[in-house]
């Protein structure tokens, strides 16, 4: 008997993919190839965050010295 993984964000389709983020196993309609990663961890990514911030964002009085 052979158990075939299911996407772990639509339970439905068959995981072909596995997410380099998170580990997520997901189909191809919830896989982002340019990122390698989930459609979660990709809107993650591409939203960016406070964490993401770039040097020009940041203000100079909070910078260390």
């Amino acid at each position: 008997m052979s158990f075939e993984t299911v996407c772990s964000i639509c339970e439905s389709r068959p995981a072909s993919h596995t997410c380099d983020q998170c580990g997520a196993q997901v189909c191809s309609e919830h896989f982002d190839r340019e990122l390698g990663a989930c459609s979660q961890c990709a809107a993650s990514i591409r939203g960016g965050g406070a964490d993401d911030a770039s040097p020009d964002s940041v203000d100079p009085s909070d910078r260390m010295r």
